[in-house]
């Protein structure tokens, strides 16, 4: 029987296929909408070519059903900016995030999309400009680097926010953007450029600056892959991270396998040097030299200034992020070939840190880095920033963060100046952007909610680690300078066995 109830859901259907499909038609400045179709419940499946090695089931299946709109952003003839745009059918939260990248970006964030319209969210990711995760778009393209650095993010949040007025009738009441690595440091430059794109901002291990990364990232290359002799066979990070663990685990007076500041952790890998011939359990002299190198910061040989942060101990699970093949990681090196040389046969072995590091800072002028610390316009309107960090980051130093932060806090007027807008967080035994052996899962978006909408200012976040899909251990990550302080008793694996201190 065709009942009243069957009536309204059909209409609202309708309703829902109608306001969709009529975004194809909308007119937007130097932008193209592509297409504007509903995707039925868990219908949702990747690109061709971007579905990787999964057999598995599809990872989206739970998915609600949705409006996916995709469009081409064009602000200069030579920008190809492609953007998608989701928006839920129903049960619309009246909220916009935005989601940033990782790397050289080059792809849409579609997990990151999909997390968001989980939670109700119209949400939108972009490209930034171009395909692939290599630096080689930026030769001969001037335009698209810029695209990259922070135009199409920007682009891509004023065109949403039209598109979410279209779809629904009435504006977002809040935007928001989260982002980690790479959408750390766009997180950064939105704030410091276009303070009011945002309500609030969450800005994880921001890979800022890339210029002092990339600098970073050749002098450990130097130190551990120019000479053979210096390489690291991978068993080997292992046993370094052991022996770092056994000498400062305790400093924080519990001892539970991870360090809870590592920058009070004074180790020298010269402990582990060979007494007789390379083994598996010791370091050989050119290896304790490059050991040295992972927790150094790089240096202008003329001055002796530090031109990048410096790792500190404990990240060296992940070490073969940087040291794990006979070549350094082609993030930093793609900044060196396209940006800096504009070669793509340059070679690292010939990078000259007397002559090249000024080079290298002018080469980006300022357009990926985003270190500006007054950021008055952006706490003007209220604005909240949630930064977060792991301190088992293997690609960006955990300084990154801690050194900005106190950077605006000493620009803002102190600390108490901004401690009601900006937050940070750091997360000992975390990884980059996640992993690790400390607890590393924790709701940043719920937390940057409450901030905004209710006025709940984040005093911690409890970050959960997982075993073979279960739980094993909970922390209460603390809003910095406070750190978890056990109790004296229960569970060191229960988070509601600490305190924030």
């Amino acid at each position: 029987m065709f009942t009243r109830l069957s009536a309204v859901i059909f209409a609202s259907a309708a309703y829902a296929a109608g306001a969709c499909e009529n975004l194809s038609t909308l007119k937007l400045d130097h932008a193209t909408i592509t297409s504007a179709q509903l995707v039925a419940e868990g219908a949702f499946s990747l690109p061709n070519g971007q579905a990787g090695k999964n057999k598995g089931p599809n990872p989206y299946q739970n998915l609600p059903q949705f409006c996916r709109v995709q469009a081409t952003l064009t602000p200069t003839s030579d920008s190809d900016i492609k953007v998608e745009v989701w928006l839920p059918v129903s049960g619309w939260n009246n909220k916009y995030l935005a989601v940033g990248n990782g790397g050289w970006a080059g792809t849409i964030s579609y997990s990151d999309l999909a997390d968001g319209l989980s939670r109700g969210y119209a949400t939108s990711s972009t490209d930034t400009g171009h395909t692939g995760g290599s630096g080689s778009f930026v030769l001969g393209h001037p335009e698209k680097f810029v695209d990259f650095a922070w135009r199409s993010e920007h682009e891509m949040t004023v065109k949403s926010k039209l598109i979410v007025a279209a779809m629904y009738g009435t504006p977002a009441k809040y935007s928001f953007w989260k982002g980690c690595s790479t959408g750390g440091r766009q997180a950064m430059k939105e704030i410091q450029v276009f303070p009011n794109d945002f309500d609030g901002v969450i800005a994880g291990a921001q890979a800022n600056p890339r210029t002092g990364l990339a600098l970073l990232q050749a002098s450990i290359a130097f130190a551990a892959l120019k000479d053979p002799a210096s390489r690291f066979p991978v068993p080997k990070f292992a046993m370094i991270h052991e022996a770092v663990i056994k000498a400062c685990d305790a400093s924080d007076g519990l001892k539970d396998g991870s360090i809870q500041d590592p920058r009070k952790c004074k180790f020298d890998p010269k402990v582990l040097e060979c007494k007789g011939a390379d083994a598996a359990d010791c370091l050989t002299a050119g290896q304790v030299v490059a050991a040295r190198k992972m927790y150094e910061p790089a240096r202008n040989v003329r001055t002796g200034k530090a031109v990048s942060p410096a790792f500190t101990p404990g990240n060296e699970l992940g070490w073969g992020a940087l040291l794990g093949g006979p070549e350094p990681n082609s993030l930093g090196m793609d900044q060196f070939k396209y940006v800096v040389f504009k070669d793509p046969k340059w070679d690292w072995r010939t990078f000259d840190f007397d002559k090249d590091i000024d080079k290298t800072i002018q080469a980006d002028d300022g357009l990926t880095d985003a270190r500006i610390p007054d950021i008055k316009p952006f706490l003007a309107h209220k604005g909240k920033l949630l930064l977060y960090h792991g301190w088992s980051d293997q690609l960006v130093p955990t300084e990154t963060s801690i050194s900005y932060y106190e950077e605006v806090a000493k620009k803002m007027g102190g600390v108490s100046k901004i401690d009601q807008q900006v937050r940070m967080f750091l997360a000992p035994g975390m990884g980059h952007c996640g992993g690790g052996d400390g607890p590393n899962s924790f709701d940043s978006l719920a937390a940057l909610e409450q901030w905004v909408e209710a006025g709940k200012t984040p005093d911690k976040m409890i970050a959960s680690h997982l075993t073979a899909g279960k739980i094993d251990r909970t922390r209460p990550l603390c809003a910095y300078p406070k750190v978890a302080r056990y109790t004296g008793s229960g569970s060191i694996d229960e988070a509601a066995n600490f305190v924030c201190k």
